[in-house]
């Protein structure tokens, strides 16, 4: 890959982090990123089996066991028994856990905003085009 394009992706990564740390940092919220991470996998890729949701969160099994333990008692997520196998549990996201998720991206996005309020219509054309391109590159089967 040409360096201008592996700076530009870099850049990318960057400025995405530091964007979502600031709007965490502002919401005040106090729940976990990893459970709003776990619920986003799951709105994308629901139901999954505990050791499948650990691998694409990229944590161990004991740690997602204890997330998703907290998420059942919350109601964010259900657990049920997987048809393939009887021996194990689908875990997916409840609507109460959806409602949290769109709740919490609103939240998110609110914050963000005001740091984008004097784009130009032909910049949010840009922004939008970036961010569907991104989106589509993203997908979980692509990252596989």
């Amino acid at each position: 890959m040409e360096r201008k394009r592996e700076q530009t992706l870099e850049t990318l990564l960057v400025s995405v982090n530091r964007l979502i740390r600031s709007a965490l940092q502002a919401t005040g919220a106090t729940t976990s990123t990893a459970v709003w991470r776990t619920l986003g996998i799951l709105e994308a890729d629901e139901p999954l089996r505990l050791g499948e949701l650990a691998r694409a969160s990229r944590v161990s099994q004991p740690t997602m066991t204890r997330l998703v333990a907290g998420m059942l008692a919350d109601d964010l997520v259900a657990r049920s028994v997987d048809p393939d196998d009887s021996r194990g549990q689908l875990i997916a996201i409840t609507d109460a856990g959806r409602n949290r998720l769109v709740a919490w991206r609103a939240a998110l996005t609110q914050t963000v905003g005001p740091l984008f309020d004097d784009l130009t219509d032909d910049d949010w054309d840009t922004l939008h085009d970036a961010s569907a391109l991104i989106a589509a590159r993203t997908r979980t089967e692509t990252l596989a």
